[in-house]
């Protein structure tokens, strides 16, 4: 079978949110963004005794984490898609172009989970065959040296 190479138009589209995850994903994921964080613990400890440790001192650090903590879930859900889909795609173009792969292995992500256990199934049986070869062959040698 004559694998023929895939031709990939890139175009620019104007997808702001994705744009934006992805220099949020990095730029909040950085050592910076952590030293930025930590700092701003810092500060409202440090102004605890200023506000007398007040459940209003107490409410200010709870309602700002909880607000980026909700919108970095969506920041690194929308991360992790595009990652896992470009890692898909990388797969797929590994099995296409491998010719002893079998095609069939192309979107299996998009199979039922009985379908990947059996899939899985499978493979735990081809690991443990593999691996029971070598003990198979130091047997064999065992027993040619001991002739």
């Amino acid at each position: 079978m004559d694998k023929q190479p895939i031709e990939v138009q890139v175009r620019t589209t104007n997808d702001w949110f994705g744009q934006f995850a992805a220099h949020a994903s990095g730029w909040l994921g950085s050592k910076w963004a952590f030293a930025g964080a930590g700092l701003v613990i810092v500060v409202w400890a440090a102004v605890g005794p200023i506000f007398h440790f007040s459940d209003t001192w107490q409410l200010v650090i709870n309602t700002g984490t909880t607000i980026v903590t909700f919108l970095m879930v969506f920041l690194i859900q929308n991360t992790q898609n595009r990652d896992a889909r470009a890692i898909n795609l990388k797969l797929n173009e590994l099995i296409r172009a491998i010719d002893k792969a079998r095609d069939q292995m192309i979107d299996i992500e998009n199979l039922s989970d009985l379908e990947l256990d059996e899939l899985q199934r499978k493979y735990e049986k081809i690991k443990a065959e593999c691996e029971a070869r070598p003990r198979k062959a130091n047997a064999l040698k065992a027993v040619d040296v001991n002739d």
